[in-house]
């Protein structure tokens, strides 16, 4: 092959299809490696995920000088329509679906908040053939699906570039992955039955420190299907980019629960968070729309001041007690008003 004129045979690009797999195809039945093919399309030197990322008009022009196929066609294969933030968690090996060729990848199966094929409808399987229904279960699945489409579509549009002024997909991620809480050793709920000796032996395991985060608040089924040394996700975009099947389907579900009661799961995590987590969870709203930050702050102190309600001791009847009663209620009344204003310092 000399690199020039039209190839003897080209693959028609199947429905879904992304550019670095259909080159691949070429490659194969060319008896190449996809290096060794890109000459031949007169791209000698480039990366293939580099071009279905950014493929240029002059790049389209000599592949399909090459192939008869149109730019407009090439075009399509490629993740041009999404933002740059966006590109970064593109997968090049995440799940695929069972019913698909084993030969093509597709774009949404390289999509960490695609979770069921769009041609077959089928649930999307890892690279060890391990479904979300096998994690979490039939039932607590389809409990939880209607949240992960909410989330699952913000996500979408936010890499689509669609307008999302406020609280988005971006936000909320960096108060899932928020450490609400201190870390600490797998609690007995998540460690496996063991006998004596073998707790003696996973003495290591059962020591581990485990990063306590807020997507496990927001999404308990989460917190309890997930082993726990692989539980924690890492921060804002990069859990998607490199997380687990199961851990971006519960990031969508979060998303999801999040965008239907902002001020209520954020309430629910702070509640839940000890005093350095506080102080976590409160810079990850920082980013959080002012009018929602206020809205959190007022409830929060409600919600604060009716936990501390039953523990008041009943008033006393006679007068001396009452003064001295009424003396400390005036002080604690006092020290309670206060606290709304250092809950979100510099919300309001």
């Amino acid at each position: 092959m000399t690199g020039q004129g039209r190839l003897p045979v080209v693959f028609a690009p199947a429905s879904d299809e992304r550019l670095s797999s259909w080159i691949a195809r070429m490659a194969r039945f060319y008896a190449m490696t996809v290096p060794e093919f890109l000459p031949e399309l007169g791209l000698p030197g480039r990366d293939v995920f580099d071009l279905e990322w950014r493929l240029s008009e002059g790049e389209g022009a000599l592949i399909a000088a090459r192939t008869g196929l149109s730019v407009q066609a090439l075009q399509a294969m490629t993740f041009g329509e999404l933002i740059p933030e966006a590109r970064m968690i593109i997968r090049r090996n995440w799940h695929r679906c069972p019913q698909c060729s084993g030969d093509v990848q597709g774009k949404s199966a390289a999509l960490p908040w695609v979770f069921r094929c769009p041609l077959h409808g089928a649930d999307m399987e890892d690279v060890t053939g391990g479904s979300l229904s096998e994690f979490l279960g039939a039932g607590r699945l389809a409990a939880m699906e209607a949240h992960a489409r909410t989330g699952a579509a913000l996500l979408d549009a936010w890499a689509r570039g669609d307008g999302q002024d406020g609280l988005g997909p971006v936000e909320m991620l960096a108060l899932l992955t928020a450490r609400h809480r201190r870390a600490s050793p797998p609690s007995v709920r998540e460690q496996p039955r063991m006998s004596l000796q073998t707790r003696r032996d996973y003495h290591e395991f059962l020591t581990t420190l485990i990063i306590r985060q807020v997507l496990t608040v927001v999404v308990p089924e989460y917190d309890a299907a997930a082993p726990a040394l692989v539980k924690p996700v890492r921060p804002g975009l990069h859990s998607l980019a490199r997380g687990s099947p199961l851990q971006a389907f519960a990031l969508a579900v979060g998303i999801g629960r999040i965008a239907e009661a902002p001020v209520d799961q954020a309430i629910a995590v702070f509640l839940k968070s000890d005093a350095d987590g506080q102080g976590r969870v409160q810079d990850a709203l920082r980013s959080w729309p002012l009018s929602l930050r206020r809205r959190i702050s007022a409830r929060l102190w409600r919600a604060q001041h009716d936990e501390r309600a039953p523990d008041r001791p009943e008033t006393p009847r006679d007068g001396a007690s009452l003064r001295n009663s009424g003396a400390s209620s005036l002080t604690n009344t006092a020290r309670e008003s206060h606290e709304p204003r250092f809950v979100f310092q510099g919300s309001v």
